[in-house]
């Protein structure tokens, strides 16, 4: 109970009061709404020339706004948008002031404990709606704050928790991330002796569904029916239901369809378009048709939205079977297809093959009047190319621009390159000459195609006079030649002739790094290492064209099976100086080379290197870290068993995996026990009579150089390397 308020003339110095005792005056005073045992500060004075307030921040008002008025569009008040510092700003405005003060008090501190306690009994009572308004603040107090202080609030004497708290508390915990928590809604509103009802549950259904967390939300919907006696509404499993269709749990969501309609709860139309829906992304056809049925004979027929919506899901993910199926269930309801739904249609019929029944559709659709936009007629121009009848794709085009169309170059495009498979690359030149005169841009999908044509034909004079062309426009020629040599050389039989039309390109001087790359790698494909290596050597000494990682990357395997090991580690410190990351090809090649050189210290660094820096490394060089720590427990039985696993899943028995076996039991134990996993992976016939010998040897050579490293290392620390060097000159 406060006192009866002061006379006006004294209302600036008003006190708290609590009960009947007058508040001590160590505590916190409101003056001008802020926490502050100062007075206001006076306004300060305004200069003589400075504008009124009332003149700089006129407010629009749309009564007094006149169209007609010359002044309007000229003094127009245009809002400024706010920027984040001054939304929080006014978020805290909107507080009360002892909100404010609480929530500098749990900030202040940044933990729970006496000094927080201390600032929050200055106030003698903290009512349930300050409770809720401190806990919806933005931004809001960090949960190990605001849980206690929402506990500390209930021990007061003859205090309830409001249902906003409540809420405000599960919001706060769920965009904390702390789902689990939330979840203890109903369990904290009990033991405070508040009844749980649908409010709740629509809360945490609506927080678990905007989180993306669908599993948890049915959960919840479960837990209130089961354990809490609170029936879900429809509203509520419909947001359900929406978010496990969305992230692809069909059965679960099929599983809760099922439930509500065991409880005698009545769906409504948009929970079977919601299922429908779901069944058609999975394609499940049959449940569909189901489903459709029990939407007909329960609620209402299906319309055209809901056919269009279905038969663009599945022709998305290629259903076209189920798809067929719906479109005829469409048929027999009775309903009309519009022509989104046919254009629909007939794009996927066309990407399925199914050209014949595109075009019935077509007919159809141009019977009935409908409107029959560009797409349609790239569909089927795409359908009938891919099908090989270039010359239907070139009459539809013509009746596309009878229409009063203008094709785009992607339409052209899928011509040119279908002229250019049946060899007319005349009527694709004359196609070509088309999209100049539309005044299209050609891309490098236009003159691809078209190049090749002449390449592999060995017209080179009409090769280059199309190459000159490009440059005429101003087009970047050498990337539409890398495009070119990408698409010409990637058909196997073609790795020849991809060699002289490089040298016919390196001699009119259309030459990039990118190109030396293609024409390495093909040259690599039919096993020509020494043109790929003269290759190599002529980028080095080049200016222009120097190595980059994917040059690297093609020489270090070419270097491996050359035999040149050291070579191929010249090219990946190369790449290293230039912090390039080799190809998983690579890495392997240059594992390999180390091994059988018997670099086995080099080779193992080279693993950890690769799955250091590679996404998805080899399978191998997994495997090579898990025998490495097997080694460390000295037990040939746990190698054994990795050794079994790694044949288990069919990954091929590399010799990094012997290496690393002689790596790790040198390192960690001794010789023995790597003797002991060959001797049986020998009588397991794992391992041949012929390699046992040379990964034998390999361990001997390895204990050799490890104990020649430690005698080195000690003679460093006795400072005695100068009269080994000296012996050894002697000898």
């Amino acid at each position: 109970m406060t006192s009866p308020s002061p006379p006006p003339a004294r209302r600036r110095k008003q006190t708290i009061y609590h009960g009947h005792r007058r508040a001590s005056p160590h505590r916190p005073t409101v003056r001008g709404g802020l926490f502050t045992d100062l007075r206001s500060p006076p306004p300060r004075p305004r200069a003589p020339d400075s504008p009124s307030p009332s003149t700089t921040n006129t407010s629009f008002r749309l009564a007094d706004w006149d169209p007609h008025s010359p002044s309007s569009s000229s003094s127009s008040f245009v809002p400024s948008p706010p920027s984040p510092s001054a939304s929080a700003s006014a978020a805290a405005r909107r507080l009360s002031p002892l909100a404010r003060f609480l929530l500098d008090a749990l900030r202040r501190h940044q933990r729970w404990g006496p000094p927080v306690v201390a600032d929050l009994t200055k106030l003698r009572r903290v009512p349930p709606s300050l409770v809720a308004e401190v806990l919806t603040a933005r931004p809001p107090p960090p949960p190990p704050l605001a849980l206690p202080f929402f506990l500390w609030a209930g021990r007061q004497k003859g205090f309830r928790h409001c249902f906003p708290a409540f809420h405000a508390l599960a919001s706060l915990l769920s965009a904390a991330g702390l789902p689990a928590a939330a979840d203890q809604l109903p369990d904290l509103m009990r033991a405070h002796g508040r009844p749980v009802s649908h409010p709740q549950l629509t809360l945490l259904v609506r927080l678990h569904t905007a989180a993306r967390r669908p599993l948890r939300a049915l959960h919840t919907l479960r837990r209130f029916r089961h354990e809490f006696d609170v029936k879900p509404e429809v509203h509520a499993c419909n947001r359900v239901l929406g978010a496990l269709a969305a992230a692809g749990h069909v059965e679960h969501a099929l599983q809760l369809f099922d439930e509500m309609s065991e409880t005698e709860m009545r769906p409504m139309p948009v929970t079977f378009a919601i299922m429908v829906r779901a069944l058609a992304r999975a394609g499940m056809t049959e449940r569909l048709l189901e489903m459709i049925g029990r939407m007909r004979n329960e609620v209402c027929r299906p319309d055209v939205f809901v056919y269009t919506a279905l038969v663009k899901t599945m022709v998305r993910r290629g259903y076209m079977d189920g798809c067929i199926r719906v479109w005829k269930e469409m048929e027999k309801d009775g309903v009309e297809p519009d022509a989104m739904a046919y254009a629909t249609m007939v794009g996927g019929l066309c990407k399925a093959g199914m050209v014949e029944e595109a075009v019935q559709l077509f007919k159809e659709m141009r019977s009935k009047g409908l409107l029959v936009d560009r797409m349609v007629y790239a569909s089927l121009i795409d359908g009938y190319v891919s099908a090989g009848r270039v010359g239907d794709g070139c009459r539809v085009l013509k009746e596309m621009v009878d229409a009063g169309y203008r094709a785009d170059l992607d339409i052209y495009n899928t011509l040119i390159s279908g002229l250019c498979r049946i060899d007319r690359e005349d009527k694709a030149h004359k196609m070509f000459q088309i999209v100049l005169q539309e005044e299209l841009m050609p891309s490098s999908d236009t003159v691809s195609p078209l190049l090749a044509c002449y390449a592999e034909k060995g017209e080179l004079l009409m090769f280059f006079g199309l190459v000159d062309k490009l440059a005429e426009l101003d087009l970047p020629v050498v990337e539409f030649l890398v495009d070119f040599m990408k698409l010409f050389a990637g058909k196997d039989g073609r790795e020849v002739r991809a060699v002289e039309v490089f040298d016919a390109l390196r001699r009119k001087q259309y030459c990039s790094v990118g190109i030396y790359n293609i024409v390495v790698e093909n040259l690599l494909k039919i096993q020509d290492r020494k043109k790929a290596l003269l290759l190599f050597e002529e980028m080095q000494s080049s200016a222009q064209f120097k190595p980059d990682s994917c040059t690297y990357s093609h020489m270090i395997p070419c270097f491996v099976d050359e035999g040149n090991v050291e070579g191929a580690c010249s090219c990946y410190n190369s790449m290293m100086k230039e912090n390039w990351i080799p190809s998983i090809p690579a890495y392997r090649a240059l594992a390999k080379g180390l091994c059988k050189i018997g670099e086995i210290s080099a080779a193992i660094l080279l693993v950890k290197d690769c799955l250091g820096n590679v996404e998805n490394g080899p399978t191998e060089f997994k495997y090579t870290l898990t025998i490495l720590e097997a080694c460390r427990s000295k037990s040939p039985e746990r190698v054994i068993n990795v050794v079994e696993e790694i044949i288990e899943v069919c990954c091929s028995m590399e010799e990094i995996i012997y290496s690393a076996i002689i790596y790790g039991f040198c390192k960690y134990a001794s010789s023995t026990e790597a003797r002991q996993v060959f001797t049986i992976m020998r009588d397991r016939d794992i391992l041949s009579e012929a390699n046992f010998i040379v990964y034998e040897d390999m361990l001997n050579e390895h204990l050799k150089k490890v104990t020649a490293d430690l005698v080195v290392s000690g003679l460093k620390l006795f400072d005695l390397e100068s009269k080994l060097k000296w012996t050894s000159i002697i000898d």
